[in-house]
Formats: structure tokens, C-alpha cells, sequence
């Protein structure tokens, strides 16, 4: 009398019947392993489709350097002027399937792109930390007067020597140990400060002493 044959499959050479412990084991770490995987697909579909809002927001200029298809260009520009709420919400839907599509170096692209709206490139940063060191010394130090008329021989030294010298008295606490109160030409100076190094190379005031010998 020939023996039964039980149901079941191989695995890796081994043979698990149908209903056994093996079958119930291997049958449980498929299910967890696909629910995860749904899990993590859902989240990733939720922050690609927020990645897309975002990308509403964007500056032309940041927008015009990722390398988008024109069908994602054409729809963000139809949802920035789109009023009607379901269509927005049909439009961002398929914005977000589109973002699903793109491909791994252009999504850290935008990413990078609304970085640097929020916080500024690191050339904005180096230059608003540039004036800030010029303001502040120009203040404090009447040779680096000197020195940025040096470095800047079209700039309006009567206003400069006149704001800094403001800017000292405005410095002065109107009591012992009071704060230090800035005022209008504390501000003006970053501003002069910061209008001249947009229009050059940026450069670091230097640290060494300034040499009377170079003042103009």
C-alpha cells in the first residue's frame, strides 16, 4: 500500500508540509514582512506627497535648477493658481504620483533646494557672516575704517566715518552695567557692509593689525 504524499513546498531544500509548525512560522514572517512593507511604503508615499506641497513654495529661481519633467513643471504651476478646493486636491494627488516616479539624485535635489530656501546656501551664510564681522570691527576699531576704504575706495567715507562714529556713541550704556543698545546706524552699517561684499568676490576682513602705512 503506497503512502499518502503530504502537501507542501520546499524552502531553501526543505520540504514544509501544509499546516505543520514550519509552515505556520514561515507563513507569519511573510505576512509581517509584507505588512511592513506596506507600512513603509505608505510613508514614503505620505512624505513624497508632502514634498510636493512644499515644492509649491519654492523660489522660481531654486524650482528652474532641478531637473523636473515638464508635466511636474506644468502641474505645480497649475496648482499655485488653482482656487477650487477638490481640484487642488486632485492635482496635488497626481503631483505626488509624479514624485513617486522621479528618480533617487532628483529628490535629494529638491530636498537640498528647500533647505536652502529655509536656512540659505552656505554662500549666503558666508556672506552675511562676512558683514557681520566687518560691521562689528568697524566699529571697534578705527583702523579697520582704514582698511575697508582701502579695500573699497568708491565707498562714501564721510558716511561710513559718520555712521561709525554713531554707532560708538550708541554703544555707550546709559548706565554701568546696563546692555548695549544699538541703534539706526548699527544697522546701516550692515546694510552698507553687506551691499558692498555682494558686489565683489567674497574675501574675511584680515586678522592681522592694520598697517597705517596702506590708509588712503
Amino acid at each position: 500500500m503506497s503512502r499518502k504524499l503530504k502537501k507542501g513546498y520546499f524552502v531553501r531544500g526543505e520540504f514544509v508540509a501544509e499546516g505543520s509548525e514550519r509552515d505556520i512560522e514561515l507563513k507569519a514572517e511573510l505576512k509581517g514582512t509584507d505588512e511592513q512593507s506596506r507600512t513603509d511604503l505608505k510613508r514614503e508615499s505620505t512624505e513624497l506627497q508632502k514634498l510636493g506641497v512644499e515644492l509649491l513654495t519654492l523660489r522660481p529661481d531654486l524650482l528652474a535648477r532641478l531637473e523636473l519633467s515638464e508635466k511636474l513643471q506644468d502641474a505645480i504651476a497649475e496648482a499655485k493658481r488653482i482656487t477650487n478646493f477638490e481640484g487642488k486636491r486632485r492635482l496635488m494627488q497626481y503631483i505626488g504620483k509624479m514624485m513617486r516616479k522621479l528618480e533617487p539624485e532628483v529628490l535629494e535635489a529638491v530636498k537640498k533646494a528647500l533647505d536652502e530656501q529655509a536656512n540659505g546656501s552656505n554662500a549666503e551664510k558666508l556672506a552675511l557672516h562676512q558683514a557681520e564681522v566687518w560691521r562689528d570691527r568697524l566699529i571697534s576699531d578705527e583702523d579697520a575704517v582704514a582698511q575697508w576704504i582701502n579695500l573699497n575706495p568708491g565707498c562714501d567715507t564721510q558716511q561710513l566715518r559718520a555712521l561709525t562714529r554713531q554707532a560708538r556713541k550708541d554703544a555707550q550704556p546709559e548706565k554701568p552695567g546696563t546692555a548695549v543698545r544699538h541703534g539706526r546706524a548699527y544697522r546701516e552699517i550692515f546694510q552698507l557692509v553687506r551691499e558692498a561684499l555682494s558686489a565683489v568676490p567674497l574675501r574675511e576682513p584680515e586678522a592681522t593689525v592694520f598697517n597705517p602705512s596702506h590708509e588712503a
